[in-house]
């Protein structure tokens, strides 16, 4: 994984892997928005965001408008964005979607970080207002990330393999259920177009010769010495020929491909499985770069 922590290489992490894996930590802040960017990473990235978002939100203070009250929820599934009275799920980042995290290193009161949306896929920055607690909070959002990554490695991600391959045979049983019934079905078909061939072929006959042995789909068994000379039945017509085998592919009784597990590519994997798996394995592997910088550079930025 690549990780950059910036100027945090020699900070440790604040919370107990507990604490973070079975619950969450609360946060509470003020939400300046998001907005679209077109880089996963960058400081010039979240510093135009943040530009962009401050100003909007001076305009919005000037018309009497607040600034919204959100409570973060961090934990190893993700940064919940709630409302804090209702508990209202607003937005929720998936750790291994957010690439780029940074707090303001001269105003310990404003962090953001950048999620790549789920359903757009898009690069959104999130922009807060803290209270003296920008640091920690992206310090905790490392430490999840962290966690969640080691996590997926342990377990997760054998899981995900695991479930993906049970996924893969589980589809290719089922698709071979399916040919099987069907070729069953065109055998049923066979032997009744068989019967009324024979029923009609009896009544319109005046001589009833004795019929030849056949076999339990009442087909008359192939014997090498008559294979050039035809076999007259009823009424001098002749039995639908035997479809001929093929030796170059071995088959089962209904003519399908033996089953063979070891031969299960990737593209009989589910889709969904094997997006979602890839989606987690590239996310983990971008990492998530913490970085300090300075996003007040102007007299308006300063009046936060």
């Amino acid at each position: 994984m690549n990780r950059a922590f910036s100027r945090k290489k020699d900070k440790t992490w604040m919370h107990t892997p507990e604490t973070l894996s079975k619950h969450y930590i609360p946060y509470n802040a003020k939400f300046l928005g998001s907005t679209e960017v077109e880089q996963p990473k960058g400081t010039e990235v979240v510093r135009d965001a943040v530009r962009k978002l401050k100003f909007a939100r001076h305009i919005k203070k000037s018309e009497g408008q607040k600034i919204p009250k959100v409570e973060l929820q961090i934990s190893i599934y993700g940064v919940k964005i709630l409302e804090p009275k209702t508990k209202e799920v607003q937005h929720n980042c998936q750790l291994h979607r957010i690439s780029f995290c940074a707090d303001d290193k001269t105003d310990k009161r404003i962090f953001t970080f950048i999620c790549k949306d789920s359903e757009s896929n898009k690069h959104l920055c999130y922009v807060f207002d803290s209270e003296k607690c920008a640091e920690e909070i992206t310090l905790t959002i490392g430490q999840a990330f962290d966690l969640a990554y080691r996590k997926f490695l342990e377990s997760g991600g054998k899981d995900v393999e695991t479930r993906k391959q049970i996924a893969g045979l589980q589809k290719r049983i089922q698709d071979l259920e399916t040919e099987n019934m069907e070729l069953k079905n065109k055998v049923q078909d066979l032997e009744n177009q068989l019967r009324i061939t024979q029923v009609s072929t009896s009544s319109a006959g005046s001589v009833t010769p004795q019929s030849p042995s056949t076999d339990i789909f009442d087909m008359i068994p192939f014997s090498p010495t008559s294979h050039q000379s035809s076999i007259p039945t009823r009424n001098g017509t002749q039995p639908p020929p035997v479809p001929s085998r093929s030796a170059e592919i071995k088959r089962d009784l209904f003519g399908a491909e033996p089953f063979d597990p070891f031969n299960c590519g990737a593209g009989d994997f589910p889709p969904d499985i094997q997006s979602k798996l890839d989606e987690m394995q590239e996310g983990f592997k971008m990492g998530l770069t913490l970085e300090g910088t300075v996003f007040c550079l102007d007299p308006l930025d300063s009046r936060c």
